[in-house]
């Protein structure tokens, strides 16, 4: 027991020995620290003072270098200024001196001014004792005299104004003739399109008469299913290995051609086989359309139609116009219309673009009311041609009136392309014979002097006695010629009535 309180006094006494010395060290560890932290302190306020002096150094320097840049400027602009001044002065002593010389210019214009003055009172003078003298030598007073002069010089001018004028209108009418019959030659000649008369009625080879009875088929049911179909007249008669197809609508002539062609060729002729082969012919065809459309297009070099106008061109190889073939025709009266619009420095592609479909009408006038004018502008808005396009096939027929180069362009050359020779199916007697008709029906009517029938029988020129028929007249006559000319003659588009009255005065120098 005692041991252990010996021991445990003895812990307590190291325990304490050990703070104290622990405590001796931290004491000078302390005071090293803070001396240490004094030392740092003293060198840190040693270094900002130096830092401090370079910086005022520096800035002081700095400013006195931007001083001097200001001083230089300044010295330099009040040197700018200086010079300014006396150019500004310079200006000022030339202006002066022109002011000088601008008054003294003055002074003498109105000096000028005042002698003329002075001559224009003694002239009026000269002038009025000379009048005197001249009235009574020559017996009439100035007005007089002005009046006889005036009637002399009016009554020149006149007769020279109107010698001028007529040879000015004869020179004009030479030279617009010659120039326009170049222009349709050289068209022409550009475009020497061959030209074959075509019918209107299909007819289909047999290879013997037998083939007839197996076309009709038992009771007519094979020719009932074929005319069904096709919606075209077959006529069998007595003419030897033929069948004759009829129909209004060209192309449904053609699919029934084709349909009877394959049928022909493969012997089978029963009704199943026939509708088997009339959709095969329509699917050919409708290709063939399809075909000769992009064709047309091509060989015109008109560009970016709707599909649907370039079906329906394709159709109008189907189509004739008094035997003439209409595709053809088309694609004629596109390269005339080019040739003549560039020959007058229109607008040639527009034009061969007008004049390909200047008859698209013809491919729907079977399926649509009115005639292929209207329905070819209609179809023409519908797939967003230009209005350019629209009014040249309104105006084409002179259905409307053209209000653009364009449209006359279109019109000359459906008229060149129609009246040539060979283009539409009636020979030289019978064309004689409807011109010698139509001036014979304008020369029937009392007034008329003479007529001519000129572009093919698309216009008559009438001359009327202007004794007999006045201006207002001429209306009328027009029209009852009209009238006579459609209910008595039969002829190709429309027939221009130009009624003209004209007055005459001839006189001769003696």
């Amino acid at each position: 027991m005692i041991a252990l309180i010996l021991v445990a006094l003895a812990s307590l006494i190291a325990f304490r020995l050990g703070v104290s010395h622990r405590k001796r060290i931290a004491e000078a560890a302390f005071g090293s620290a803070e001396a240490e932290a004094k030392e740092i302190v003293q060198r840190a306020k040693k270094e900002g003072e130096s830092k401090k002096r370079e910086l005022l150094l520096e800035a002081k320097e700095e400013n006195h270098k931007q001083r001097q840049e200001f001083d230089r400027e300044l010295k330099e602009r009040r040197g700018e200024l200086s010079r300014q001044e006396r150019r500004i002065q310079q200006k000022e002593e030339n202006l002066d001196k022109k002011l000088e010389s601008i008054e003294a210019k003055e002074e003498r214009i109105q000096a000028r001014e005042k002698e003329l003055d002075q001559l224009r009172g003694e002239l009026e003078e000269v002038k009025k004792k000379e009048l005197v003298v001249l009235e009574k030598l020559s017996g009439l007073s100035v007005e007089e005299a002005k009046n006889f002069l005036l009637k002399n010089v009016e009554s020149e001018v006149r007769h020279e104004a109107a010698l001028m004028v007529k040879e000015i209108e004869t020179q004009a009418k030479e030279e617009a003739e010659k120039n326009a019959k170049n222009i349709i030659a050289g068209a022409i000649q550009k475009c020497a399109a061959d030209h074959v008369a075509e019918t209107t009625v299909s007819v289909v080879n047999l290879p013997n008469d037998e083939m007839k009875g197996r076309i009709i088929g038992r009771e007519g049911r094979n020719i009932r299913t074929l005319e069904t179909l096709t919606g075209i007249d077959l006529i069998i008669d007595d003419t030897p290995e033929a069948v004759i197809l009829s129909g209004f609508d060209p192309v449904r002539r053609e699919i029934a051609r084709l349909s009877l062609e394959k049928l022909i060729v493969d012997g089978r002729i029963h009704p199943a086989r026939i509708e088997e082969m009339y959709e095969k012919a329509k699917k050919e065809v409708e290709t063939e359309i399809k075909q000769e459309g992009e064709n047309a297009v091509f060989e015109t070099g008109v560009h970016g139609l709707h599909p649907e106008i370039m079906r329906l061109l394709g159709k109008l190889k189907y189509r004739t116009s008094y035997g003439q073939n209409v595709l053809k025709h088309s694609i004629e009266v596109s390269h005339l219309s080019g040739l003549i619009a560039g020959e007058l420095g229109a607008d040639i592609t527009l034009a061969k673009r007008a004049g390909l479909l200047h008859d698209l009408g013809k491919a729907a006038d079977h399926e649509m009311e009115g005639s292929h004018v209207m329905i070819g502008a209609d179809l023409a808005k519908k797939y967003k041609e230009g209005p350019d396009v629209v009014h040249a096939i309104m105006a084409h027929h002179g259905d409307v009136e053209p209000n653009s180069l364009v449209a006359v362009i279109v019109q000359a050359a459906d008229a060149i392309s129609a009246a040539r020779p060979g283009a539409r199916r009636e020979n030289i007697e019978s064309y004689i014979k409807r011109l010698e008709k139509l001036e014979e029906i304008a020369n029937s009517f009392e007034g008329v002097e003479r007529s001519f029938a000129i572009q093919a029988g698309r216009e008559i020129r009438i001359m009327v006695k202007p004794d007999d028929i006045k201006d207002e007249g001429i209306v009328m006559v027009a029209r009852d010629i009209v009238k006579k000319i459609e209910s008595e003659l039969e002829y190709p588009g429309q027939i221009k009535v130009n009624v003209i009255r004209e007055t005459r005065a001839i006189d001769y120098a003696k």
